[in-house]
């Protein structure tokens, strides 16, 4: 059975070609062109960003999917971009703030429904300091941010499935 995230795929993306046929369960090939296109995940990073007191910073989601839930900061890593380079970026784009380092913790998979279409994740959570919170401020996907005790932080309030278990984990290993 092919895969539902290849469903969509009807035609040849390099050569237009309707001739686009089911290769393998991850996989479409073009009769015409010989392309075997893959659908693999796509890489995101997501920043967990504490302050003095252990409280965590996030987001309201700005745009769909999930607008007006809560998230973390993080997006999609861009061509040519390391995951360390990506999660740097989104802070400053959603936040303001400059990430002075980040270490990674763990990865999750996720489906990210984007203009209809299902696109598999693989997302990538980092630890990360800043230099200074006094920059912070809401910009780009994020309409609010703000720094939660982990005590009041319900994981059913943030609307990316990823991003809930992901608040999950650190909350059952960051007491």
């Amino acid at each position: 059975m092919i895969s539902p995230y290849l469903a969509d795929f009807r035609y040849c993306p390099r050569c237009g070609s309707p001739r686009f046929i089911d290769n393998n369960t991850l996989s479409r090939r073009c009769e015409e062109c010989g392309l075997a296109y893959y659908i693999n995940p796509k890489a995101a990073v997501v920043a967990v960003i504490t302050n003095s007191r252990g409280d965590i910073l996030v987001c309201r989601r700005a745009k769909e999917p999930a607008r007006g839930t809560l998230d973390l900061p993080g997006g999609f890593c861009d061509p040519e971009e390391s995951a360390e380079e990506a999660v740097a970026r989104e802070v400053m784009e959603e936040t303001s703030l400059t990430v002075t380092s980040c270490r990674y913790l763990f990865s999750l998979p996720n489906v990210y429904t984007y203009t209809g279409m299902a696109i598999p994740t693989m997302d990538l959570f980092f630890e990360c300091e800043v230099a200074s919170l006094s920059s912070l401020s809401a910009h780009d996907d994020a309409s609010e941010v703000r720094f939660i005790p982990r005590d009041e932080i319900v994981p059913a309030d943030f609307g990316l499935t990823s991003i809930r278990r992901g608040i999950t984990r650190l909350l059952a290993h960051k007491e």
